[in-house]
């Protein structure tokens, strides 16, 4: 088995993906087409609650122009999460 230094992306974005599904949520792919730095993922989850997430392999960081758009969000009222590892606690929060 691969270490956890090298897992993918996908793989990353793969287990949100069905987390969200167990709680019941929807989650959309989002298009890198319109806006540059868009967050990967708009997660809805029941009772209303809405977040966007970023996904990244194991360490990795979002680029300067990423971070630059979730402050943006942020400012809007949005929650943004970077998700690297297995661990969606956020989607409990």
């Amino acid at each position: 088995m691969l270490s956890w230094v090298y897992m993918r992306e996908s793989v990353i974005e793969k287990n949100l993906v069905r987390q969200v599904e167990i709680l019941g949520g929807i989650t959309y792919k989002l298009s890198p087409i319109g806006r540059a730095n868009k967050p990967d993922r708009l997660v809805m989850l029941p009772g209303g609650k809405v977040l966007f997430v970023e996904c990244k392999r194991p360490g990795g960081k979002p680029r300067a122009g990423q971070v630059r758009e979730h402050e943006r969000l942020r400012k809007l009222g949005f929650r943004v999460e970077v998700l690297d590892s297995h661990d969606v606690r956020f989607l409990y929060e």
